[in-house]
């Protein structure tokens, strides 16, 4: 008998995925691999929208809460975490349903991993510094002068991509884009995936739910959330965990940098652009299935469409 499709249900920040994958849930016998790379953090919930305790007594969700914020977590660990996953579920006589909006896990899950160097503790902490003082929009020209073709398809404010792709010319010597020419991937496993994403028609329509939800986050307690990792001493602004969009701005508030107004906005428009990021990533699955997000009834639209490879 063929191994089941594997479903991934994706689409940018504020789409409405966590609706739609109950709604699956209620029809199919489901565990949940959730393909984010906040979520992963323990004592991080209401800024990243994890799901609640509900949800996750209703169907298994996996790798929630698996890294501590001053722990880092890699697009590599993600794989070999959700291969072994996906074989433990389909075991179970289980569907394995990946839900969620980083792009890049899910890119390096079905096309696989070039064998890029490790940076070490030196280079990073470097860059941490130099980002700090001289900020992530310099690091990014530093980046355009010794690897353009990697530095044209970041953006200027990607933190943590931009550090990796520095982190391994500086190791190295040679660009992220000469290693990733030299060294094509391959996935781990081949298996069949079937994407469905939802989607605005018209991307400025997520707009007024990002800010909505954001604020939603505010009078939820996010402040009270960030203030208990700033008080710990093992935790700074470099961090890929800090460095969460939602969460680096209220960290710039505790220090002091700007008022908390002003903290709340610049989240908003750091989401905003986080979805323009991930509808890019999303146009290089010219294959997936795109629903309208805007519909009041898409919950019932994905289920459709899954019902094509599990029924």
């Amino acid at each position: 008998m063929a191994e089941p499709t594997v479903i991934c249900l994706t689409g940018p920040t504020a789409a409405g995925k966590s609706a739609s994958t109950l709604a699956i849930a209620q029809r199919w016998d489901v565990e949940i691999i959730v393909m984010d790379s906040a979520t992963i953090y323990r004592g991080m919930d209401i800024g990243t929208a994890k799901p609640s305790a509900a949800e996750q007594a209703a169907v298994p969700h996996h790798l929630l809460d698996i890294r501590d914020p001053a722990e880092s977590y890699s697009a590599a660990s993600f794989v070999h975490d959700t291969e072994t996953l996906i074989d433990e579920i389909h075991a179970r006589q289980r569907h394995a349903l990946l839900c969620g909006g980083t792009l890049l896990y899910y890119k390096a899950l079905r096309d696989g991993l070039s064998q890029l160097p490790e940076s070490t503790p030196e280079i990073r902490a470097e860059l941490d510094a130099e980002a700090l003082i001289k900020g992530w929009p310099a690091l990014h020209q530093a980046l355009m002068a010794v690897d353009p073709e990697t530095a044209a398809r970041l953006a200027p404010n990607d933190s943590q991509r931009v550090q990796r792709a520095l982190e391994i010319y500086r190791v190295s010597g040679k660009a992220m884009s000469t290693w990733l020419k030299e060294q094509p991937p391959r996935p781990l496993r081949e298996r069949s995936y079937a994407t469905i994403s939802l989607e605005p028609t018209e991307r400025p329509q997520l707009s007024p739910r990002i800010s909505a939800r954001y604020q939603q986050m505010i009078e939820n307690g996010l402040v009270a959330e960030v203030e208990a990792l700033y008080a710990r001493d093992d935790l700074h602004a470099g961090l890929p965990s800090i460095r969460s969009v939602g969460y680096r701005q209220i960290w710039d508030y505790l220090e002091g940098k700007m008022e908390l107004d002003e903290a709340v906005e610049r989240a908003i428009i750091a989401t905003r652009q986080l979805a323009k990021r991930q509808m890019t990533w999303l146009r290089s699955i010219p294959e997936r299935h795109r629903l309208d997000c805007m519909d009041p009834q898409r919950a019932d639209a994905v289920v459709d469409q899954v019902a094509h490879y599990w029924d």
